[in-house]
């Protein structure tokens, strides 16, 4: 049968979601840790890859396996064995074609940024050392769904067999946060997205923010379809893979 795991992390001890040589990440500890619980070697397929201190408020992933009974037994044994930066939410019965990455219809990733220092929100915010002009970084987002063609926010020499991406919403708002310290955070929805897109789109909006490039000049490097026309790329741990939305979930 095959199942849907629904999982949350904090990417900070993590090497990312893949699995890789010599590296801590999230799919080998949630391999290590079904394999353990049913006795046998179990592939797990994520909706996607989170680089190496990305954050997951919703992460979806597949296996296959024989019936669990106990579903509620299976997630306390999966939290467990997995430690406290991973958190195992369901476990949800799939037809045995769904795929946890293809059938994926929409994602959606946050980014928190905030204004005064803070050290209860520095693990999972970036700290901006000054104000940023949010309604300019408003208007230059407006263009990014006018937008197809990524290329210029892709990390390069990627395996991406396409940078066309159906981007759906972008945008700033003021972040209302419990500790009440003044910030915004910046969403984004798309179908799809390309590797280190979200962080140097981010990285493009606070330059126009601080006022080192212009609206037009944000048009000019969307339509330069080049990396380097872009942003830096910002801090990983600000950064949340929000949502994931599939027709049958």
């Amino acid at each position: 049968m095959r199942y849907f795991l629904k999982l949350a992390y904090n990417g900070a001890s993590f090497h990312g979601w893949q699995s890789q040589p010599n590296a801590v990440s999230v799919q080998s500890t949630v391999e290590e840790a079904l394999s353990t619980i049913l006795r046998d070697r179990v592939a797990v397929t994520g909706a996607g890859r989170t680089d190496t201190g990305v954050n997951a408020r919703v992460m979806y992933a597949h296996f296959d396996s024989g019936i669990i009974a106990d579903k509620g037994k299976f997630i306390l044994s999966m939290n467990r064995l997995c430690g406290r930066d991973i958190s195992v939410q369901e476990v949800i019965n799939v037809h045995k074609d769904a795929h946890a990455r293809f059938d994926a219809t929409e994602r959606e990733y946050k980014y928190f940024v905030t204004f005064e220092k803070s050290p209860f929100l520095a693990p999972v915010s970036w700290h901006s050392p000054s104000s940023l002009d949010v309604s300019a970084m408003n208007d230059a987002a407006a263009l990014l769904t006018q937008t197809k063609d990524f290329t210029s926010f892709a990390k390069l020499h990627s395996d991406a067999k396409t940078n066309i991406c159906d981007l759906r919403e972008a945008r700033w708002e003021k972040w209302e946060n419990i500790y009440g310290v003044d910030g915004i955070v910046f969403t984004i929805r798309a179908d799809r997205f390309l590797r280190n897109m979200v962080r140097a789109v981010v990285g493009t909006l606070v330059d126009v923010g601080r006022g080192k490039l212009t609206i037009d000049g944000f048009r000019d490097v969307i339509e330069a379809h080049d990396r380097c026309s872009a942003g830096t790329s910002m801090p990983p741990q600000a950064l949340f893979l929000w949502d994931i939305k599939y027709p049958y979930i």
